[in-house]
């Protein structure tokens, strides 16, 4: 298995950076991970946390060195995360439970697999095209499929960050799968919050992508959406990945064939304070990951 791969998260016009990104490799199998946190100060990020937490750990767990079902997985794990958000908010006594989105793919066997809640969203790009893109779970967006207004309409409409499906809360999620997509060289799979994709049009990313090696990509997608989103931008978050050859090539090239059959992988972003911000301090933030720790532990334990 050979990939390309980064991830990239910056707090934008922001208080505070809610979105979290991360993936995590086996010799045969690659998870993508992508979570925008919603809700008050710390609980809309540790909801996010929680949700790449769990599954990149659910990952680590079966991934020896495959998958034996990446949809399943992926249905499986989201879930996983709902619950362990709810159990985190029960037993902090949160008067509110927070909510995140979160787009996940697996690539394996040369096949992506994928799966979303919410509107963080996932693109499939090849040779400069696009070939598949989840459906943003938004009222707006289903006035779209619906045909009552255009896309061009829904990037100006006032309620089109409210998100109709999420994870946390009293409603269980509705966990939306793809079909299997095979996956040739230089395909590139691109997951992202609403502060990039709200900010770049597909054919604009699709022509960052084809034209720079992925890593000049990623900081041009990232400058261009921070900068377009201003003072006032959101937190804007993705990770991008080339399958097999890129284009270009390229010094961080990952290739799998070296790794041994339990050998794992992981980067992600973890709870952090922002450069000015003191209202979080560092023992707040390590015994938040502490208690994010044992709502996951509690939840694999059912």
């Amino acid at each position: 298995m050979k990939f390309t791969i980064y991830q990239a998260s910056r707090q934008g016009g922001r208080k505070n950076n809610q979105d979290r990104v991360a993936y995590s490799y086996s010799r045969e199998a690659l998870l993508m991970v992508v979570a925008d946190g919603m809700g008050g100060h710390m609980h809309g990020e540790i909801a996010a946390q929680i949700a790449v937490q769990t599954l990149t750990e659910q990952f680590q767990s079966l991934a020896k060195p495959r998958l034996a079902d990446p949809r399943g997985f992926l249905v499986d794990a989201v879930t996983r995360a709902h619950y362990a958000i709810n159990d985190y908010a029960v037993d902090q006594d949160l008067l509110e439970i927070p909510h995140t989105t979160v787009v996940a793919a697996v690539a394996q066997d040369n096949t992506a697999h994928w799966a979303h809640v919410g509107d963080s969203r996932l693109y499939l790009f090849s040779d400069g095209s696009l070939i598949a893109r989840t459906e943003d779970h938004t009222a707006v967006a289903q006035l779209v499929r619906d045909g009552i207004i255009s896309e061009e309409e829904a990037g100006h409409h006032p309620e089109r960050n409210k998100v109709s499906n999420c994870l946390g809360g009293y409603v269980i999620p509705q966990v939306e799968c793809s079909a299997p997509i095979p996956l040739h060289d230089a395909d590139t799979l691109l997951l992202c919050t609403d502060g990039i994709w709200g900010m770049i049009s597909v054919p604009e990313a699709a022509a960052l992508l084809h034209a720079y090696s992925l890593e000049d990509a990623v900081r041009h997608l990232m400058d261009h959406a921070e900068f377009r989103g201003g003072e006032h931008g959101d937190n804007l978050s993705l990770v991008a990945m080339t399958w097999g050859e890129p284009r270009m090539p390229s010094k961080d090239s990952i290739s799998t064939l070296a790794m041994p059959a339990g050998g794992i992988t992981t980067q992600l972003n973890t709870l952090s304070t922002s450069p000015g911000v003191s209202a979080v301090s560092d023992d707040e933030i390590e015994r938040a990951i502490a208690e994010i720790q044992q709502a996951i532990q509690k939840i694999s334990q059912k």
